[in-house]
C-alpha cells in the first residue's frame, strides 16, 4: 500500500492532483482546502490513504496526520465512503469535525454534498468520544480493524459486519483475534 508520497505537483485541480514522484504521475485525491496549498508549492509530501478495488487503486492525500486520521475514521462508518469523507474534510477541519461532532450538531454535516440526516446521524453516532480535539484518533479496536479490512480491499458493509461478528464470538478488544476472525469470516 502506498503510505506517504513526496514529488512535485503537476496538475493541481481543486480535489486532486497530479503529483510527479521521480518522474511517474500519481492522481491523487485531495481535501478542497488543499488545493491553495497544492497549486503555490514547488514540493510536497502528502500522507496517503490506499484504496484497492478490482478496477482501480485510488490514492487520497492529506497534508497533516490528523486530516488522515480522520479521512480513516469516517470511512469507517457505514455509508461514507471516500468521496464523502473527503467532502466532509473540505467542509470542516479535523479540529472542527471534532467539535461538530462532539455536540451531535447533525445539521453542520448536513451541509455536506451527499451527507442526509440518517448519515449524519450516525457518523456523530459512530464516532463521538473516538476522536480528540487535535483531530488525532483515540483507539478503537474495531474501528481499527475495520479499517484494515477495507485496506485490504473489502467492502466496508462486509468489514463492518464480519468485525461485529468477530466480537460477538469473542474477540474482545483483541485487535490480532478480531482480524483473525472476521477474515475466517469474509473467507467462507
Amino acid at each position: 500500500m502506498i503510505g506517504r508520497l513526496e514529488g512535485r505537483p503537476c496538475e493541481v485541480q481543486p480535489g486532486s492532483v497530479i503529483l510527479d514522484v521521480h518522474g511517474i504521475g500519481y492522481r491523487v485525491s485531495t481535501t478542497l482546502s488543499a488545493f491553495d496549498r497544492l497549486s503555490t508549492a514547488e514540493r510536497v509530501v502528502l500522507r496517503v490513504h490506499t484504496v484497492v478495488k478490482t478496477d482501480a487503486i485510488d490514492l487520497y492525500g492529506f497534508f497533516e496526520e490528523a486530516e488522515l486520521a480522520a479521512f480513516e475514521r469516517l470511512i469507517s462508518v457505514a455509508g461514507v465512503g471516500p468521496r464523502t469523507a473527503l467532502a466532509v474534510l473540505s467542509a470542516l477541519s479535523p479540529a472542527d469535525l471534532v467539535t461538530t461532532i462532539d455536540a451531535g450538531n447533525v445539521s453542520s454535516l448536513q451541509r455536506t454534498p451527499g451527507v442526509g440526516r440518517k448519515t449524519a446521524e450516525r457518523i456523530i453516532l459512530e464516532l463521538k468520544g473516538h476522536l480528540t480535539p487535535g483531530g488525532v484518533v483515540e483507539g478503537n479496536q474495531s474501528l481499527d480493524a475495520v479499517s484494515a479490512l477495507v485496506n485490504l480491499g473489502y467492502r466496508e458493509s462486509d468489514a463492518v459486519k464480519a468485525v461485529e461478528l468477530a466480537r460477538a464470538e469473542g474477540a474482545g478488544e483483541d485487535l490480532a483475534a478480531t482480524l483473525r476472525i472476521a477474515l475466517q469470516t469474509l473467507t467462507r
